[in-house]
């Protein structure tokens, strides 16, 4: 990827792995913060440059959610990417309500963290 951008995350193995390298927006919360707070970087004038509901994963499977969006700011905001991310938000609460995060154990938890590790390193290449 040659545009500088932003990391928004909650996965600590991505902030981990990419703090010395990237700007990082760490979350401590969960995907449904994350996607908000992507919202509001495009609110701003950031635009989206990675999908919220990238890969198969159904957004309420996973407990971990990384976006990218640039770093530059735009004086009007990006529509395109606006509606991606307010969808993404609906389909996502939609998920939550029909069917709740399970409790996955912590092995199942680093495979969801290396999952969107591993989404994300290959965007960045």
């Amino acid at each position: 990827m040659i545009e500088k951008f932003i990391i928004i995350t909650n996965n600590s193995l991505c902030r981990d792995s990419f703090k010395d390298l990237y700007e990082i927006h760490y979350i401590d919360s969960s995907v449904e913060e994350v996607f908000k707070t992507a919202r509001n970087y495009i609110h701003k004038g950031h635009v989206l440059l990675t999908h919220p509901l990238l890969s198969s994963i159904k957004p309420n499977e996973t407990p971990y959610r990384t976006i990218l969006v640039t770093k530059a700011i735009s004086e009007k905001y990006d529509l395109n990417s606006l509606e991606t991310m307010e969808k993404s938000i609906h389909t996502l609460e939609k998920f939550l309500r029909d069917f709740k995060t399970p409790i996955w154990n912590e092995l199942i938890l680093e495979d969801f963290k290396f999952i969107d590790y591993d989404l994300t390193l290959n965007v960045i290449r």
